[in-house]
């Protein structure tokens, strides 16, 4: 079972170990834009999901604060997401920056499976949702990726892209899995376009503009080649 560390704005450091990752695809609130992005991946050989929104449940030891993650091969990339966390109960909902690590080569066999192939990497601050679920749009939601020491921003968007936490809360009630540990991965926003996502490295900021930032950052490693 992964234990997180979090600095909660308002009320300091916090231990959460973590019982269930879920992860929430194509949970853009433009519902165009979202069928949009089906097709498009379509194009790309990647199955189209039968419901929108979806939700992938993973092994819980996906859930990670590490400042690296190893890969298999050339073609995996992260997700600038905001992550929703369920502390002690249904009333204790904390909020924090979060970037999936995914496997865009076993993302054409199936979404599910490149889910699980890569971490869900949480930040190092959080807001508790009760204190700021109207001001969260106002927050923004940004990533950079790294190439040779050089890095690039590859995500610039904010929380009202996307389905607030309070729908993902709401499903959960719904089929009994508000529980204790579980986190909810928010879905991610659009990339720049001509940004390399391949990159050596991955940084995520979720700030909400008033000196509060909450930070994902994280190098990207090449395994060496099977011995086959």
């Amino acid at each position: 079972m992964a234990l997180i560390r979090l600095d909660v704005v308002g009320s300091g450091p916090r231990e959460i170990p973590i019982s269930y990752v879920l992860n929430g695809g194509y949970a853009g609130r433009d519902t165009a834009q979202v069928q949009h992005h089906v097709d498009e991946l379509a194009e790309l050989g990647v199955p189209a999901p039968t419901t929108i929104p979806t939700l992938y449940p993973l092994s819980a030891t996906q859930a990670t604060q590490a400042g690296s993650t190893q890969v298999q091969h050339g073609r995996t990339s992260g997700e600038a997401e905001w992550a929703l966390i369920v502390g002690d109960g249904p009333d204790d909902l904390l909020v924090t920056a979060a970037c999936d690590h995914t496997d865009r080569d076993l993302e054409v066999h199936s979404v599910a499976w490149s889910k699980q192939a890569g971490p869900d990497i949480l930040g190092d601050v959080a807001w508790r949702l009760s204190d700021v679920e109207d001001a969260l749009d106002g927050f923004s939601l940004r990533a950079w990726v790294t190439h040779d020491g050089a890095e690039t921003l590859i995500q610039d968007g904010s929380p009202s892209q996307l389905l607030p936490p309070r729908y993902w809360a709401d499903r959960l009630d719904e089929a009994g899995l508000l529980r204790p540990g579980t986190v909810v991965m928010s879905g991610t926003i659009p990339m720049v376009p001509g940004v390399d996502q391949f990159a050596d490295g991955w940084r995520v900021e979720l700030a909400d503009g008033e000196g509060n930032v909450s930070r994902v950052a994280y190098e990207v490693e090449m395994l060496p080649a099977a011995w086959e």
